[in-house]
């Protein structure tokens, strides 16, 4: 069924009442959501969630008492938690945030683009999928879930298994996913040696995802990996060919 035969029960946590009626007006224009309710610290917001069930928390993190933080680590300890955005002017609680499996994180002053691209995300698990998503053991156990990037547009996290590949491009490097592309602020090598298992290098600036390698093509500037969910066919080196060869024999 769509959006507006389920509307989207959000209720916002936030101390400062401006943050919250920009919040609120912001809700207003983003088709599929209804305001629940607000409340102005962690005590408050609990009350109201037994009350109203609500399906999203746009959520501070510094407020009086309990912070954002410890809240949502109460919240996504319960049966069949609501999603979470973080809307906070700090950068730094990124990682922490999304420890507590927020949904989004989002920099104050928040815009509306970015939090229904946050609120359209958070929408596609429904309640008892986050709380499994929350609660099972990661498949790859070497290196993060996810991964921080910081732009002009805010934090954004990245699901290290959505990601395609990695490409060095100058001195960045880019992170291609079915999102599209992210610049990234660490380097091919850290990369390589955090994700080993789950990576494999192809040319001396990329290194692909082993589960979406899809084939091999051959044109005039060589071989090239075909990757799948995305366009980009990252250049394999001669050098390394043989080992491609070779996965996807095995992968066969």
């Amino acid at each position: 069924m769509s959006a507006a035969e389920h509307p989207l029960g959000v209720l916002i946590v936030d101390d400062e009442p401006l943050a919250r009626a920009r919040l609120a007006r912001q809700l207003q224009t983003i088709n599929g959501c209804q305001l629940l309710g607000e409340a102005a610290d962690g005590e408050s917001a609990l009350q109201q969630l037994d009350s109203l069930d609500p399906d999203l928390l746009l959520l501070d993190i510094e407020m009086p008492g309990e912070n954002g933080l410890q809240l949502a680590t109460q919240i996504t300890n319960r049966p069949n938690p609501p999603a979470i955005i973080f809307c906070t002017a700090h950068d730094e609680f990124a990682l922490p945030a999304f420890a507590v499996a927020a949904s989004g994180y989002l920099l104050k002053p928040v815009n509306v683009e970015q939090l229904a691209q946050a609120i359209a995300q958070a929408r596609r698990l429904s309640k008892p999928q986050r709380q499994a998503l929350h609660t099972q053991v990661p498949q790859h156990a070497s290196g993060r879930r996810q991964i921080k990037a910081v732009s002009r547009r805010g934090v954004q996290l990245l699901d290290v298994d959505d990601i395609r590949c990695f490409i060095a491009e100058d001195k960045y490097v880019i992170a291609h996913h079915s999102g599209g592309e992210t610049v990234l602020d660490e380097s091919l090598k850290e990369l390589e040696a955090e994700f080993g298992e789950r990576f494999v290098r192809v040319h001396r600036n990329a290194i692909v995802a082993v589960d979406f390698i899809a084939g091999l093509q051959k044109g005039g500037d060589g071989y090239r990996v075909t990757l799948a969910g995305i366009a980009l066919t990252p250049v394999v080196s001669r050098r390394l060919l043989a080992g491609i060869k070779s996965l996807l024999a095995e992968m066969a």
